[in-house]
């Protein structure tokens, strides 16, 4: 092969990995974790699972909607879930405590009949631009559960 298409091939090739690099991703280093459900297993696995994001470095919000938001309410108490008898209150607490953001739907007190004085101490109401703009941030990952 000459040296001309040598040099030719070496240049296609390292554009190549430039724009494969340009392509990749962007570091996701917040999640927001939406609970809608009522379910007190599938609410404690979504505390379990954001835990484990927080515990990787991630930034954590939580947003609790419908039968979700209940958990943001003072007098909730859920079973505790085995196998460490801990509730879904318990979990999303010590996420808190270590930094997580939690809110409550906009739709959540107006719909419920229940007032901001009911929601557990440091836990605020969303408002639908503040949730749709972390949405639409290429570094935040949604899951809903």
């Amino acid at each position: 092969m000459s040296k001309r298409k040598l040099a030719a091939l070496a240049l296609g090739s390292s554009l190549l990995s430039m724009s494969t690099f340009a392509n990749e991703p962007e570091v996701v280093n917040q999640a927001l974790v939406i609970v809608n459900s009522g379910s007190v297993q599938t609410q404690g696995m979504a505390m379990v699972l954001a835990q484990a994001m927080q515990a990787s470095g991630t930034q954590i919000n939580i947003l609790l909607c419908d039968q979700g938001a209940d958990l943001a309410l003072t007098g909730t108490a859920s079973p505790t879930l085995k196998p460490n008898n801990v509730t879904p209150e318990q979990l999303l607490a010590k996420l808190q405590k270590n930094g997580a953001k939690v809110d409550v739907c906009a739709l959540y007190l107006p719909n419920s009949q229940r007032t901001p004085e009911q929601l557990r101490a440091n836990i605020g109401v969303a408002t639908p631009p503040q949730i749709a703009e972390l949405m639409l941030q290429t570094t935040v990952r949604v899951f809903s559960f």
